[in-house]
């Protein structure tokens, strides 16, 4: 077998891409009489063909960089490149999470049968309640009983 058949099949073998697999110049010809998969992992055990260490990153520079910010440097308004709204987090993310948390009380405690269940959670993904309040007043409208206690429970939930 060719030296670059039994370089694919070891990177095949190490995981790596098979620039970063090295053959010892002492074992090239054994690897050029390597036949079988197996050969080619004798090999490896042996040491004959090995991977070069993957490179990484440093990271004291952003490690520098957040302690700056957390400083409150670098957040001047040349650095910015959002809308306010763009940088102001993923509230969307958790509004829809808590939503999500009460449909699953409900249905827990078979307030709301499935079909209801997978109805309102789709409104949820879609963006139609403003806040916990908006979608247990949809609940109420669909004519589902929740008691003013229970409402108020589910709503600081």
């Amino acid at each position: 077998m060719s030296l670059k058949t039994t370089k694919r099949i070891a990177s095949e073998l190490l995981n790596r891409g098979s620039s970063s697999v090295r053959i010892k110049p002492s074992a090239i010809e054994d690897a050029q009489k390597a036949l079988t998969k197996d050969d080619v992992r004798s090999m490896i055990s042996k040491g004959d063909i090995y991977a070069i260490k993957e490179k990484h990153n440093m990271s004291i520079y952003a490690k520098l960089l957040n302690a700056k910010r957390s400083k409150g440097r670098k957040r001047g308004r040349g650095r910015r490149k959002g809308t306010l709204k763009a940088r102001s987090g993923d509230m969307h993310k958790k509004e829809v999470r808590a939503l999500r948390r009460v449909l699953g009380t409900l249905k827990a405690d078979n307030t709301i049968d499935g079909k209801t269940f997978k109805t309102l959670y789709r409104l949820v993904r879609g963006g139609n309640f403003a806040s916990k309040a908006s979608l247990l007043n949809h609940i109420r409208t669909m004519g589902i009983e929740i008691n003013d206690e229970r409402f108020e429970k589910l709503r600081h939930m």
